[in-house]
């Protein structure tokens, strides 16, 4: 990759034109073909070999060319921002859709009006009411879908949408991506789905009869053999994004969403054509209405700015409690504030319930089981807020920063926007980075976190105990967070080690961490904050899967109110904090009587940690392990 923004990247960036501004003149023909058209057969990665924690910061002019690359809009990016962006940009010199985004839309603005940390089930409860309300498209992608509550929400959002279309005589076209691994595949990555393959008992998508005012195509995505599909985002009307950490399934994941609008949506539409790639069969309805064209945000709704008028928001005193938002019993909201108040309400205690009691009751609802929780009552701070709605902010700094998918059985394809984002804010950050994954084990990324700590930057890490602990015992896939959390520590003098904060997850109605192979709580979650205002969320784990073959999406946001209500809202919403914190001296977690948490795996996992690393792999492949 390139170590500066040469003309050739800043020719692309500066290019009026775009995949998603072509493929509008001509939809006929696929949106790969302008891809080829525009920037030519995909490139094989080049390995940049110099160590990337190694690298010195961009210069004054290479951070105001960073700054030509973008449409910031009335913002204004800080220096930490338009050193990670320079980075990003810089691994587009030998592939100029690494990021699988036209580069002239990589760098936009746009606003962030809610952010969901919760579980699994209430990302798709935001997801199915954005659906039922929409007005000519929706575009969903995601790496796993499986027949479950959480496809049931889905699937009872288009049947809605259906109906609401034909009461206006319209017709809504929909798209569906996913990746469930097909011999076919090998010869041609995206397969159509067939209707007697997406209406069968493992998708349980309606059939065309159901949805009669609904025109739904759907695709499978995967790239052999290693080059999963793991983008989840969805765009409805060119007008709302959601990107987000959840697949379509039942598990006990705590996980975390954003909804964006503004000219970021154009950034992720064009994503959305890149990754389709084949013909759209209709076409989407809206590619002559660009959400730059300035329309109405969240913001402008009246509902929406009552939240912030200070009026008392207590679930439970404003007389009957609304009911639960089901599979199968939905209760559509008209809009944002609704649906957080019917959220707050759902975690209101019933009568006779305490308040920890309630967390619990929601905690247990994605997987029907009876986990108890643990935390007294006396020892809950604050109430569980799973919808965050955040007051209304002008328009701030996005980029999107994904990776193309790499399915060669190497670890060549690691110089793509993600991972030079990543990279660029752990070292270029001045005070702290706070990191949430479930396994953090990626090999560039360990010698750039202690970079950072010996040059006195503050690191907090939460990591999920146990998180496909088996598959992370393969060769070449960095082994398991205890593992490396001792290495770290090792390698770190003492001051360091006390700049050092690692922690493993602790779910909000417990004391402390739950091994992932109980499959009770967990977390799932993927953000990065660095120095308070620079924030990336979105799909990509800080694993070696997510670092060197998977497709990913995710955001870069240069805001030090959203970064501080993310943080807040991640203390809240979880007991990492409290409990979760593991030994400065080896980075493991061990109770007050010195015992590691039931099934963890520990920092020396025996010689034959192979062999459990095999079962891990068939787990992944057939959706069970963890991804």
């Amino acid at each position: 990759m390139a170590t500066h923004i040469t003309d050739k990247i800043l020719a692309f960036c500066r290019e009026p034109k775009s995949v998603s501004s072509e493929y509008a003149k001509d939809p006929t023909k696929p949106p790969g073909h302008y891809a080829d058209q525009l920037y030519g057969k995909e490139h094989t990665a080049v390995t940049e070999q110099q160590p990337p924690h190694l690298r010195t910061p961009p210069s004054k002019e290479e951070i105001l060319r960073a700054r030509q690359c973008g449409n910031w809009g009335d913002s204004e990016p800080s220096q930490l921002f338009l050193q990670c962006y320079h980075d990003a940009l810089c691994s587009l010199e030998h592939d100029p859709l690494a990021g699988v985004i036209s580069p002239s839309l990589m760098g936009s603005n746009g606003v962030l009006p809610v952010t969901i940390i919760a579980p699994l089930p209430d990302i798709c409860r935001h997801m199915s009411n954005v659906i039922a309300r929409a007005e000519h498209e929706v575009f969903l992608a995601t790496n796993y879908w499986i027949t479950s509550d959480a496809s049931r929400l889905i699937t009872d959002s288009l049947l809605e949408l259906s109906k609401r279309a034909g009461s206006r005589g319209q017709k809504i076209v929909v798209k569906i991506m996913y990746d469930r691994g097909n011999i076919k595949q090998v010869k041609e990555n995206h397969q159509p789905v067939s209707v007697e393959e997406y209406t069968g008992k493992a998708i349980k998508l309606p059939h065309p009869s159901e949805i009669p005012n609904l025109d739904m195509q759907v695709q499978n995505y995967h790239r052999p053999a290693l080059g999963t599909f793991h983008s989840k985002f969805m765009i409805v009307d060119r007008k709302i994004a959601i990107v987000q950490s959840n697949n379509i399934q039942d598990n006990d994941n705590l996980e975390m969403m954003t909804h964006l609008e503004g000219p970021i949506v154009d950034s992720l539409y064009d994503t959305a054509l890149l990754a389709w790639h084949t013909i759209m069969t209709p076409p989407l309805p809206q590619l002559h209405s660009p959400a730059l064209a300035g329309r109405v945000t969240s913001f402008d709704d009246p509902t929406f700015q009552s939240m912030f008028d200070g009026a008392e928001n207590v679930p439970g005193q404003r007389g009957e409690l609304l009911p639960l938002h089901a599979p199968g019993s939905p209760h559509y909201d008209p809009d944002v504030a609704s649906e957080v108040r019917r959220m707050q309400d759902v975690l209101a205690p019933l009568p006779g319930e305490t308040r920890v009691e309630a967390i619990t009751r929601h905690l247990n609802i994605a997987t029907k089981l009876s986990q108890h929780g643990a935390l007294p009552e006396n020892a809950l701070d604050e109430g569980m807020t799973p919808m965050i709605p955040h007051r209304p902010h002008a328009p701030f700094p996005i980029a999107l920063v994904n990776r193309r998918p790499w399915g060669a059985l190497n670890h060549k394809g690691v110089n793509v926007p993600q991972n030079e984002a990543w990279l660029s804010a752990i070292r270029n950050a001045t005070s702290s980075v706070f990191i949430q994954t479930p396994n953090l084990n990626a090999s560039p990324l360990i010698p750039t976190l202690k970079e950072a700590l010996e040059r006195g930057v503050d690191i907090t890490y939460y990591v999920c105990l146990g998180y496909n602990d088996a598959g992370e015992l393969l060769p070449f896939q960095g082994g398991v967070n205890e593992m490396v959390a001792d290495q770290l520590y090792e390698s770190l003098d003492k001051a360091s080690k006390q700049r050092l904060h690692v922690h493993y997850y602790v779910a909000k109605d417990q004391m402390a961490p739950i091994h992932n192979g109980f499959k009770k709580r967990s977390c799932h979650i993927k953000l990065l904050i660095a120095d308070g205002h620079v924030g990336i969320q979105g799909n990509g784990n800080q694993d070696t899967q997510s670092w060197f073959h998977s497709m990913e999406v995710n955001i870069m946001i240069d805001s030090e109110q959203i970064c501080g209500e993310w943080r807040a809202a991640i203390e809240r919403n979880q007991n990492t904090h409290q409990y979760g914190e593991a030994s400065q001296v080896d980075g493991i977690w061990r109770d007050e009587r010195g015992n590691e948490a039931e099934g963890a795996v520990g920092k020396d996992p025996g010689k034959f940690a192979w062999a459990k690393g095999v079962v891990g792999a068939v787990q992944r492949v057939r959706g069970a392990g963890g991804f």
